[in-house]
């Protein structure tokens, strides 16, 4: 690269910077930034971009397009990092990593000023009275948590405003996912027992708390309460399974394990959250290379940006890298703090430490693989599904619901499911709907809706993060009683209508109280008209299926006393059911083997 390649006088502005820290800044056009760095000696740190031989094909068009640089001095390495956060996070430099997810994490939020505290879901400030646990890395997590706590020890999720209003229990206690203390079916000071023994689950106290759960179930039996026994022996197979599940769970400590993995285009950073020594979760966050870094400059770059300018934070105590990196020590000095307290970065571990960072390792690569393997414009549709219904995190998993029948015959409800590699068909499910007014598809939705997530909370099954309903404001309407009196809450739907020319691409989209239409070449438009038309076939493919197999069966196997060789003779007579129908009782007399009595009776059936 020469000298007359450069619209920027680099040379002149070398001979400013000081051999200081601090942070610099690259605009090119019209002021746009390019590029944010930090550095212990700046006047060698930007000198290094303005080398004439060895540098990377990807720095060189940066530099390229410089076309004047600002610098920052700060007195320590410390500050200049933070700043470099900082200004990465305000000005999005395109040149740099850059964080997408810097939302807060979800909690779970006990309440402390009730005799029935509310156990639920919380983001943003800890403003209430109560006990936080957490963080878990999204909502999955959370929900799959609460409802393993509702199962076990039957704690309370629903709102205030209702908890407040109740006359009899709702479908929550005749699950047995709650003890009905909104109508006295529990005593205060039982629930306060159900609740310290859900938050010593919480805080990793497994073992104590299936100590102090047998030594009452024995208590109990001896008493003879053996529906009381039965209760804490259920709790305690519960809680078995859970310690059973992971050889690495149940251990101590807050840590954040990290693993990485890299193709040489894109990067994958995966987390690991241990709280109380228990996991609640991972996530994995997908990197682009911009300028040729290496997987521990990714890595550094990734850590200081999540740590120091990732929104509200939960930090542990410890932090578990998977490689040594540069700085190490700046970094943890940094991340201390902006934590108000002392932050350890580690790599050498033992035991089940290192059991974890294998964990994150695995899922690191794994992750990475099935990321490449992901059709780019579904993945694509996904972000732009965010961004248009300004979902807080991209979605990972979506459901659809639709309702087939011939004028109210054999109704079947459809469920699928798409996730962002496409359409999960493992998961998909079909209803047959009975017992409403033929035709009745509000009836037929609320059926299908109520026995799915009914199931699902049961089983402990996984929780959509977008319900899609085929249909308008009235079929949204039964999605949200349905959720609401499940106390599913944090489930977002969206209700897709035909719109005035029910023609494709002029749908009509109902989130919660606004209604929108896409431009018929959207990507998120696409992607909904997919699953909505991946549910209206399953949905159609049921019903016929159904239908096809009722008419298949004749109306004369369904009438007592007409067995196989009486049908036999009835068809050898007549010569077809239409004509068995549209003869009288005295014509069906004549037919050998049918009595009067039996005429009549197989007439009144016909008719």
């Amino acid at each position: 690269m020469s000298d007359t390649d450069l619209s920027f006088d680099h040379k002149t502005f070398l001979k400013t910077l000081p051999l200081t820290a601090g942070v610099y800044q690259m605009y090119g056009e019209d002021g746009h930034i390019l590029y944010v760095g930090k550095a212990k000696n700046l006047r060698s740190r930007v000198a290094s971009y303005f080398r004439t031989s060895g540098l990377t094909p990807k720095t060189q068009a940066l530099v390229a397009r410089i076309c004047t640089m600002q610098v920052t001095l700060t007195e320590t390495e410390v500050e200049a990092l933070l700043l470099e956060q900082s200004l990465i996070k305000a000005q999005r430099p395109p040149y740099n990593i850059l964080l997408r997810d810097d939302k807060s994490y979800p909690y779970i939020f006990i309440s402390s000023r009730d005799d029935y505290p509310k156990i639920g879901v919380h983001r943003g400030l800890k403003r209430k009275k109560g006990e936080y646990f957490g963080p878990f890395p999204g909502a999955a997590a959370v929900h799959e948590s609460i409802q393993f706590l509702q199962k076990t020890f039957r704690l309370r999720t629903c709102e205030d405003s209702v908890f407040a209003n109740r006359s009899r229990p709702c479908l929550q206690y005749q699950i047995q996912r709650c003890s009905g203390p909104c109508v006295d079916l529990i005593s205060p000071e039982d629930y306060a027992a159900d609740l310290l023994h859900a938050q010593q689950f919480l805080r990793g106290k497994s073992s104590d708390l299936i100590g102090v759960l047998a030594d009452q179930m024995e208590q109990a039996s001896a008493q003879l309460h053996f529906e009381r026994a039965a209760l804490l022996r259920d709790q305690i197979t519960s809680l078995r399974k859970v310690q059973s599940e992971s050889p690495v769970d149940n251990q101590t400590g807050d840590v954040d394990v990290i693993g990485i993995a890299s193709d040489g285009a894109k990067l994958c950073v995966h987390f690991l959250f241990v709280r109380q020594g228990r996991i609640q979760g991972s996530k994995s966050y997908f990197v682009k290379y911009h300028l040729q870094e290496t997987e521990q400059e990714l890595l550094l770059s990734f850590v200081s940006q999540w740590y120091l300018a990732g929104g509200d934070r939960d930090y542990p105590r410890e932090i578990i890298l998977p490689a040594a990196i540069e700085d190490v020590d700046l970094l943890a000095t940094a991340i201390s703090a902006s934590a108000q307290k002392n932050v350890r970065l580690v790599w050498q571990v033992r035991s089940y430490r290192e059991q974890w960072q294998g964990l994150a390792q695995t899922a690191a690569r794994q992750n990475l693989a099935s990321h490449l393997a992901t059709k780019s414009s579904l993945l694509q549709r996904f972000e732009t599904l965010q961004e248009i219904l300004q979902l807080e995190s991209l979605p990972e998993r979506l459901e659809c619901f639709d309702i087939s029948h011939s004028s109210g015959e054999k109704t079947v409800a459809s469920c699928v499911v798409f996730n962002r590699e496409g359409a999960l068909k493992s998961d998909y499910r079909r209803f047959n709907i009975d017992g409403i007014t033929p035709g009745d598809d509000y009836a037929a939705m609320e059926q299908a809706l109520t026995r799915r997530y009914t199931r699902v909370q049961t089983e402990a099954g996984r929780l959509p993060d977008l319900l899609i309903v085929d249909g308008g404001k009235g079929q949204l309407g039964i999605a949200k009683k349905v959720m609401a009196e499940l106390g599913l809450h944090e489930v977002r739907l969206l209700g897709v209508a035909k719109g005035t020319t029910r023609k494709a691409g002029f749908e009509t989209l109902i989130d919660g109280t606004r209604e929108f239409v896409l431009d018929g070449q959207n990507s998120a438009l696409h992607l909904i008209q997919s699953i909505r038309d991946e549910a209206h076939r399953f949905a159609i493919t049921g019903h016929k299926q159904r239908r096809d197999k009722a008419r298949r069966v004749s109306k004369l196997e369904e009438i007592d006393g007409v067995g196989p060789s009486r049908r036999r003779e009835l068809l050898r007579y007549f010569g077809g059911f239409q004509e068995i129908a549209a003869a009288s009782a005295a014509d069906l007399e004549k037919v050998p083997g049918i009595s009067k009595k039996l005429a009549d009776h197989i007439y009144t059936a016909l008719h």
